[in-house]
């Protein structure tokens, strides 16, 4: 299991997260892999978070290669710098995708600095 698969699997048991609390729309997340294409789907509606391995239509669809989602996944990489550097694209509703960032680990998380 990677650790893409371990952040989807824990934001499928979180439920709600106040930090969405004023969001609502659908990302679909496209991880380019060697063997194809892995996509998981975020369905926010006030903060309430559901998960699927869904990968119809979507208000933001973000695409990034496997080695990105990992970095993202484990708070090594910023997505707003990863977009910058076009190691990540968005179709779509911008805002949105930039909003679902603050689910991913921060560098300082990662390392157990949360205080």
């Amino acid at each position: 299991m990677t650790s893409t698969d371990v952040f989807f699997d824990r934001l499928s048991t979180v439920g709600y997260d106040a930090r969405l609390g004023t969001v609502s729309g659908s990302v679909r997340i496209d991880v380019r892999t060697d063997g194809g294409l892995r996509q998981w789907r975020l369905d926010i509606d006030r903060g309430h978070l559901r998960v699927t391995r869904d990968g119809g239509p979507a208000s933001a669809v973000i695409t990034t290669s496997e080695r990105t989602a990992e970095a993202m996944a484990t708070g090594g990489m910023n997505g707003l710098a990863a977009i910058t550097r076009g190691e990540i694209t968005v179709d779509g509703d911008l805002g949105l995708a930039l909003r679902i960032g603050r689910l991913f680990p921060s560098r300082a998380e990662a390392d157990g600095n949360t205080g």
